[in-house]
């Protein structure tokens, strides 16, 4: 694990970087201030290693963290998905190499839905964030996204297929930050949308990574579940073999990862259900990416996979 993080360290692009023999100082990458408040232990031989802390934060969430967090940050992933990176490097590495030790969640009870009239405590205005993002008010108003002012987060609940709510993720409108509230289901087992496939009984939609692009699908008129990152287990698998969808149109963001996500959903579900594959544009990383432009250009940009949707 200690070489895996330390080459995403050096990989990352730092504004500002000053390199010393045991730690990191650069700008942090959740401001766009040029000060280097940012500070990461480096040093491999330090009980610290991974370590980091961000002196110039306000949000509680942002001040310091560890290699699970520093991970998350610098890929723009949740922490249960880079908790299981760096688990597998650390499985995966030469007996000699020095490992950190990653607590790993060791509570074995069902897990257990969460009040609903926890989403009551934000704001369910349309959100700013999400429009500008080319998410309708309507889209937002059907998956009951929200608003945290106290984080300055745009929450994001995500339910079973009974409509149950199972955990909420909170974004940050000013930086790619999230997390997601205590005691609820890690997502790794989840399919964010599942609940509105099953209760419209939709057996065509179009399966992405994160749930902005489902949300932003939905509004030129795809229903789209997510699989809310890179990661695919057996759990997400038969939560969509048991959902109404016959048809699911996979669409992968424009990269490598992108691709390794699509070729394993392919290979999990082959054979199960019908499978198409679908392109983001290019000159786009993702689905919404395109939700910078008008929205009936983006109807025109997409109007392949609209018409796909329509008519299969």
């Amino acid at each position: 694990m200690l070489t895996a993080l330390m080459a995403e360290i050096e990989r990352y692009p730092w504004r500002n970087p000053r390199w010393h023999a045991d730690k990191l100082e650069a700008s942090s990458p959740n401001r766009e201030d040029d000060r280097p408040s940012f500070r990461v232990t480096t040093d491999p031989d330090s009980e610290l290693f991974g370590c980091w802390n961000d002196s110039g934060a306000i949000d509680p969430h942002l001040r310091r963290g560890g290699p699970v967090q520093l991970l998350a940050m610098l890929r723009g992933i949740d922490e249960e998905t880079a908790r299981q990176i760096l688990t597998e490097s650390e499985r995966d590495g030469p007996a000699d190499y020095i490992t950190l030790q990653i607590r790993k969640p060791t509570a074995k009870a069902r897990a257990r839905p969460l009040d609903i009239a926890l989403l009551d405590r934000y704001s369910t205005d349309r959100s700013d964030y999400l429009t500008n993002r080319g998410i309708s008010p309507e889209v937002q108003a059907l998956f009951r996204t929200g608003y945290d002012p106290q984080s300055r987060a745009v929450t994001i609940p995500w339910f079973d297929a009974a409509g149950r709510l199972l955990t909420v993720k909170y974004r940050t409108t000013y930086a790619k930050r999230f997390w997601y509230t205590k005691g609820g289901v890690p997502v790794r087992d989840l399919i964010y949308g599942i609940d509105v496939i099953h209760s419209r009984n939709i057996k065509l939609a179009a399966c992405v990574e994160s749930e902005i692009d489902a949300l932003y699908l939905w509004t030129i008129g795809v229903p789209a579940i997510a699989t809310g990152g890179a990661a695919f287990n057996e759990k997400k698998r038969n939560l969509i073999l048991r959902s109404p969808i016959e048809t699911l149109v996979l669409l992968r963001d424009n990269d490598a990862a992108g691709r390794a996500w699509r070729n394993e959903i392919a290979e999990s579900l082959q054979g199960r259900l019908r499978l198409e594959i679908a392109l983001v544009p290019s000159g786009y990383k993702d689905p919404t990416e395109a939700g910078i432009t008008e929205i009936g250009k983006t109807r025109e940009i997409y109007s392949p996979l609209v018409n796909f949707m329509m008519t299969a």
